[in-house]
């Protein structure tokens, strides 16, 4: 696997300030061909010493989350200390859900096992890309083992079901005692979304969707479509600031919502993770891909039993982007 990832270096009285600005090709509505100008153009105002908070990054959401989080990094010396709480200072773990990504059947059994024996007591399982009733199968395997007090189960189509066939593929998951399933048609087609968030016998869950959308129009959409759940991801959908946006907007129509990474690096993935901390959630979190990459950059962040630990005594190291 190969992610692209751009770093946004500050330097003042002494100290450096690192954000990470991650996309996701094809996902990520940041434009490609005007991206590496833009953070020129970034680099350019804050070195005449203009306020940040005067750069336009609508168009550009993982610049936006960049900035924002090379800023905290450089409040706090450069310290990668973001948010003070007992995760940050390695006292406690956030529970995260085991990944388990697509392929054929008997990669994605070997990946439930490995999961399940690494202690994860909530898996999330890619759908849509194999045929349906082998995915039905597979889930059928971990429920004739595990009943939904050992294993929680959710499910992600990533926009792979149809309006025509998603109820029914949605009636025939839900046997099968499904916590809840991301995205199951793709996003911007919202009378159909609402329709099945109505008539779901499983919660469903934006994700995609809430790419793109315009700060005034986050409301109407959850007004809208009604979801039970919506995940961010903070590099997507333009930084912390706007994510908590999202949640008070969300909690205020009793939707729930749970943090994802978007594939970031260590230096994404800390900012997300040590903020996520804050915010009380008792839900596992989506933050366990920090040891997909052969060359990331080591840190404390590090798993234990299922849950994404901050450990002071493995130190940074820096070398690679400074």
């Amino acid at each position: 696997m190969n992610k692209p990832s751009s770093f946004l270096i500050l330097e003042k009285d002494g100290f450096t300030g690192i954000g990470e600005c991650s996309t996701i090709p094809d996902l990520s509505i940041d434009p490609v061909d005007t991206y590496a100008g833009k953070l020129d153009e970034v680099c350019r105002i804050l070195n005449k010493g203009f306020d940040p908070a005067t750069i336009d990054l609508e168009e550009y959401p993982s610049i936006a989350f960049g900035l924002e989080t090379a800023l905290l990094d450089l409040a706090v010396k450069g310290s990668k200390c973001l948010f003070p709480s007992s995760f940050s200072e390695g006292s406690a773990g956030l529970p995260i859900n085991g990944l388990v990504w697509m392929g054929d059947k008997a990669f994605m059994e070997k990946q439930i096992l490995e999961k399940i024996e690494a202690g994860y007591h909530c898996i999330k399982l890619k759908v849509g890309a194999n045929d349906f009733s082998t995915e039905l199968e597979i889930i059928a395997a971990i429920r004739r083992e595990f009943s939904s007090a050992d294993i929680e189960i959710r499910l992600d189509a990533n926009g792979a079901f149809t309006p025509h066939d998603a109820l029914d593929k949605l009636n025939r998951l839900s046997v099968y005692d499904i916590h809840s399933i991301e995205q199951p048609i793709r996003q911007q087609q919202l009378e159909a979304m609402a329709e099945l968030c109505a008539r779901s016998p499983i919660p469903i869950v934006l994700d995609e969707e809430l790419i793109g959308v315009k700060p005034s129009d986050k409301e109407a959409l959850l007004e809208k479509i009604r979801p039970a759940y919506i995940i961010l991801k903070p590099s997507l959908i333009g930084g912390l600031k706007q994510s908590e946006e999202w949640i008070r907007l969300a909690e205020e129509q009793s939707i729930g919502w749970w943090i994802t990474s978007a594939l970031e690096s260590n230096i994404g993935l800390n900012a997300i993770a040590q903020w996520t901390a804050t915010l009380g959630s008792y839900l596992p979190q989506g933050l366990g891909t920090g040891q997909l990459y052969h060359n990331n950059i080591p840190s404390p962040l590090t798993i234990e039993n299922a849950k994404l630990f901050y450990k002071q005594e493995n130190p940074w190291d820096l070398s690679s982007i400074l």
